[in-house]
């Protein structure tokens, strides 16, 4: 399968009914393969590959975060599959320009997350949701055990370092492991639940609290580990796995040709 990524412009930002869009093609995945995340999850994936040693492309990573077959489209007797060519185009354009969206404010230089220009992930307070419905609603949902705030991305983003292991295996300079391992430990703090009292509602601001202040500090401080991950790896570049020389036979050994000559009489001479 050969698929590409179309270029696109960091400006063209997603909107809500382009988020909308994005939904509902996962929600449609979702009815052929029901392990398909939610777009969330695929925000901290996004992340997560650009932050990656080396360019992974959607050839790759497709089958891996959305569980898609050898073909991108229909038609296919079964697994998951985009329901035809203008669907799968329609989601590699959306990722495409959010891609470039994030890219963009990565590779910009900030010194605070109150800069435009700051990479901000696309959230959902799902407990803020969930607590601003009716209570009849809310009845609904009440043995779902709900993410709390920013789970789900830092569980999308560790769902690629664990799969491509091998690109973020840590580098031989100890100081700069140190530095990864450290960063990928603030984002790991964030696939736990959030247990402080909550303060704030992310979803409607008159709505019930359902994130803590710690919550928010730990976000914040993800948000700069990946800035982090993103300029080491960038620094370090794609890994070089280095060249093993098959060791040199002794001068009265066999030669490995398979003349049945010594080493010395024959290659070695």
């Amino acid at each position: 399968m050969t698929t590409t990524t179309p270029s696109a412009s960091p400006d063209e930002a997603l909107d809500h009914e382009d988020y909308d869009a994005l939904d509902a093609i996962l929600d449609d995945l979702r009815t052929r393969g029901d392990e398909v995340p939610q777009w969330e999850f695929c925000e901290g994936a996004m992340a997560a590959l650009l932050c990656t040693r080396r360019p992974i492309e959607p050839a790759e990573w497709l089958p891996v975060l959305l569980g898609t077959g050898p073909l991108p489209t229909a038609p296919q007797d079964e697994g998951t599959h985009f329901s035809n060519t203008a669907q799968y185009e329609r989601f590699m354009a959306l990722w495409s320009r959010r891609q470039a969206e994030v890219a963009a404010s990565l590779a910009a230089d900030v010194d605070t997350l109150e800069d435009e220009r700051s990479y901000h992930p696309e959230l959902m307070d799902v407990r803020g949701a969930v607590a601003v419905l009716p209570e009849a609603e809310q009845a609904g949902f009440k043995d779902q055990e709900l993410p709390a705030y920013a789970q789900v991305w830092a569980l999308g983003f560790m769902f690629v370092v664990e799969n491509w292991g091998d690109d973020w295996a840590p580098p031989r300079d100890k100081e700069t492991a140190g530095w990864i391992d450290e960063s990928l430990d603030t984002i790991v703090t964030l696939t736990e639940d959030d247990n402080d009292p909550p303060t704030v509602n992310m979803h409607a601001e008159e709505g019930p609290p359902s994130v803590s202040d710690e919550r928010l500090n730990a976000m914040g401080a993800a948000i700069w580990a990946v800035y982090d991950l993103h300029r080491i790896g960038k620094s370090l570049g794609p890994r070089v796995e280095p060249i093993r020389k098959d060791a040199t036979p002794g001068r009265n050994d066999p030669c490995p040709c398979g003349s049945g000559k010594k080493y010395k009489k024959c290659h070695g001479a």
